[in-house]
């Protein structure tokens, strides 16, 4: 019985250059750096087996990113199918566009879009390549741990609205819309005497504690491999996965005054009305690796160096989420204010915050256009999974800033021991819950997602299957 062959690399994909940063619909010309982003990639291997399972500081993960990654792959490695490799993204919001039709030309000073997507991909390509060539006789362990990090950030009023954050304390608020997860799932590697070499670490929760922010930076992701590097060994890889957080943010709506306090008493702030977002990515780091470190000494003591490893990765078309006459109007009333609105601000530079803002708020709207004028030639929308199964523990990756609902009864119906949910492995977009749609707000309206709750009731069917198929049980 052949033994698992394991990979790792990493590389810095940090612009030298301004660069736009992308997560809010205004734009934000980055004056600096704050920290590295990074692309980090974990190879896989045994029996002919292999895949490439990668992450990034980005927002997201577009298909030509990924299909741009996959060509150049192609000229670099004769062994490894490019098919086999996925990429999912951080959902930091302080990283760079990658698609210059989202904004005006901001001018020389600027790195394109385009250009920044050009050297990603170029770097991306370079750091999978390595990691595969670097493939040794190793092991892995497996393990749970918990750390409160996301919240579910839409709140209900009595009335049955939802919205996205807002004020607790009014007298409307009636609860918090959904779960929230704060299992922390962990994959460890060792090389073939028995060392530590990199963990993957996954949890529910998006990198946006800094998400406002003008700086380049990874958010609490850059903080917890700093702390992880310094607890468990300065050459420790270590891989994020964003699970299904659709639904979920490090920002809290309560609790808010009790934590600053808190964090003053641990000297991290010195006053409560004074918060920066690196104190806050401090205190996020710490309660990441606290669990990582009692997860790593227990889950060491089972140690598998020849687990069951098995990669299906295919495309499946979902059904879109339908546009109504009623909300097709709506947009293109949106789209025409928006229109005269940028008319008026001509005159300003295309950086500024409220013509950007106009700018990309237009785009939103003239995306349920579009989507109106495919839904009837295109009724679904093609997605591409991937499941890797290895040993007792199962990853599924999906495309979507996915509600957590789907991801809890992915991982509730699976029959893996443990079951890594891995969203944004493509392009984004909001994939809601039919109650969250009830209520409406910001990430369940119609220019928040291509995909409904029919889309995502079958996303959930297909995962599961594959799944348990790989496990010997259908459904």
């Amino acid at each position: 019985m052949s033994r698992l062959r394991i990979g790792w690399a990493s590389v810095d994909v940090t612009p030298d250059r301004p660069v736009i940063l992308r997560g809010q619909f205004h734009a934000r010309i980055s004056k600096g750096v704050r920290d590295p982003i990074t692309v980090t990639a974990l190879a896989l291997e045994r029996d002919g087996v292999g895949c490439v399972m990668a992450s990034a500081d980005m927002v997201a993960i577009p298909d030509d990113i990924l299909s741009g990654v996959r060509a150049k792959l192609r000229g670099m490695i004769d062994d490894l199918d490019p098919e086999r490799v996925f990429i999912s993204a951080t959902h930091s919001h302080t990283a760079p566009a990658t698609d210059d039709e989202e904004w005006e030309d901001m001018g020389p000073g600027v790195m394109k879009p385009s250009e920044y997507a050009s050297f990603f991909i170029e770097r991306a390509a370079e750091c999978i390549a390595r990691a595969w060539r670097s493939r040794s006789a190793g092991s892995v362990a497996w393990g749970l741990g918990y750390a409160v990090v996301g919240r579910n950030r839409r709140q209900v009023l009595r009335d049955g609205r939802a919205v996205m954050y807002g004020d607790t304390s009014r007298p409307e608020f009636s609860h918090i819309e959904g779960y929230e997860d704060h299992g922390v799932d962990q994959l460890f590697t060792f090389d073939g005497e028995g060392r530590l070499t990199g963990v993957v670490v996954n949890l529910a929760c998006p990198a946006q504690v800094s998400e406002g922010d003008w700086l380049i930076s990874a958010d609490f992701w850059h903080e917890t491999r700093c702390e992880l590097r310094r607890r468990l060994g300065g050459d420790l890889f270590v891989l994020p996965q964003c699970g299904a957080a659709g639904d979920q943010s490090p920002h809290l709506m309560y609790y808010r005054r009790a934590e600053m306090r808190m964090l003053r008493l641990q000297g991290l702030i010195e006053s409560e009305e004074v918060v920066r977002p690196t104190q806050q990515r401090q205190e996020i780091a710490r309660r990441i690796a606290d669990a990582v470190e009692f997860t790593f000494k227990v889950a060491s003591k089972e140690r598998f160096d020849s687990p069951v490893l098995i990669h299906e990765g295919r495309v499946i078309h979902l059904p879109r989420r339908i546009i109504t006459e009623e909300e097709l109007e709506e947009a293109r009333e949106q789209v025409e204010r928006l229109t005269q609105r940028l008319r008026e601000l001509s005159d300003r530079p295309p950086y500024d915050v409220e013509r950007s803002r106009c700018f990309g708020l237009r785009r939103w709207y003239q995306g349920v256009i579009r989507r109106y004028e495919l839904q009837r030639s295109q009724p679904t929308y093609p997605v591409e999974i991937h499941v890797v199964r290895l040993g007792e523990i199962a990853f599924a990756t999906n495309p979507f800033e996915l509600y957590l609902d789907y991801g809890i009864r992915i991982k509730a119906r699976s029959r893996a021991v443990q079951t890594f949910v891995v969203q944004l492995a493509g392009g984004g977009t909001y994939l809601p819950t039919a109650r969250s749609l009830e209520g409406g707000g910001y990430g369940s309206v119609p220019a928040s997602n291509i995909v409904g709750p029919e889309g995502g009731d079958l996303l959930v069917e297909e995962t599961v299957s594959t799944i348990n198929r790989m496990f010997g049980e259908e459904g």
